[in-house]
């Protein structure tokens, strides 16, 4: 399996196990981390051309992967 760059527990890894007890125990926030899991995977396989896509629809999924990024990072940062 390869590589997908901007995964969670690697972007913010200093969060790993906060993130993961998050996972675990809120459903919203569990739902926001499976969506931008989701997202991530798409991204990648545009950009790697296994699934290729317009560069309209990848600006737009990186829009997209972005904004869940920052709702993941302020839900975790809130506390």
């Amino acid at each position: 399996m390869s590589h997908t760059p901007h995964a969670l527990a690697e972007d913010f890894a200093e969060y790993a196990d906060k993130i993961r007890a998050l996972e675990q125990s809120d459903a919203h926030f569990s739902s926001l981390t499976d969506a931008y899991h989701k997202i991530n995977r798409a991204v990648h396989r545009a950009e790697t051309n296994v699934e290729p896509t317009t560069e309209d629809h990848l600006s737009e999924m990186r829009k997209s992967r972005m904004a869940l990024k920052d709702q993941i990072y302020s839900y975790i940062t809130r506390t």
